[in-house]
């Protein structure tokens, strides 16, 4: 899908590829998920907001771990959306799922502010400049206390760095597929589909990916405090940052 600029948009197709393939895809998935629940502090009766759900085996985490908080799943692929609520079919009660555009700014208020707010694998679809603005309204709509959390791909900012993160992820692909599979047939497919962003950085107008720097001090300028990054691995990061209690005060 492009706009009328001929920007390429993430697809239903890409939505297809990414649910047959995102356990194999996505780098020491569950190790992903099980840091991110763990960066959010309890907080009873709370609400969470997921930021282009996917599969929902992340909303569907948050609403095992954290019994009695609510999960706003967001995400624009209609066939994600259904994805989520069949993922979380236990849990339906305490799920919401919305469509929306992660780069348009009108979903960046709630009706109850959120107690935390989480992303895996999406806003690298953002540029830099957006990038800062979606953390400034995320920190804007977070209630006092709330955190972020961001799981996504990160930019390496020098050719060895790409390099590494490139050959990580590919042995980390080649792993999988022959751990679900005993054959390599996935990771034949993550090459055919181009899949690894680190072999052609520059290849794909759909990613947009930043350095983790850059996003740290993005953070820090939207006004999050104990910005840090958890976990780091073939150019993928867990990062996240916290809203003050009380304005000014860390």
């Amino acid at each position: 899908m492009t706009d009328m600029q001929g920007a390429r948009h993430w697809d239903e197709n890409n939505s297809r590829s990414f649910l047959d393939y995102g356990r194999y895809f996505v780098p020491e998935r569950e190790r992903q998920i099980d840091i991110i629940t763990e960066l959010i502090p309890a907080t009873p009766g709370s609400l969470m907001v997921e930021l282009c759900s996917g599969e929902g085996l992340l909303s569907r985490a948050l609403l095992e771990r954290f019994h009695d908080c609510r999960v706003l799943a967001l995400d624009g692929s209609e066939r994600m959306r259904e994805q989520t609520q069949k993922t979380c079919s236990d849990h339906i009660g305490r799920l919401a799922t919305a469509a929306f555009e992660l780069a348009d700014r009108g979903w960046r208020t709630f009706s109850e502010p959120p107690h935390a707010i989480v992303s895996s694998l999406a806003i690298h679809h953002l540029d830099g400049s957006q990038k800062q603005v979606l953390f400034a309204d995320l920190a804007a709509a977070l209630r006092p206390g709330g955190v972020l959390v961001v799981a996504d791909i990160v930019r390496p900012p020098s050719a060895a760095g790409l390099a590494i993160a490139a050959r990580q992820w590919d042995e980390a692909v080649r792993s999988c597929s022959l751990a679900i599979d005993g054959d390599l047939a996935a990771f034949a497919e993550f090459n055919r589909l181009g899949w690894n962003y680190f072999r052609n950085p520059d290849g794909e107008p759909i990613d947009k990916p930043s350095s983790l720097a850059d996003q740290l001090s993005w953070l820090s300028e939207a006004g999050f405090t104990a910005v840090d990054c958890a976990w780091l691995f073939a150019g993928h990061a867990i990062f996240s940052g916290r809203k003050s209690d009380v304005a000014g005060q860390s």
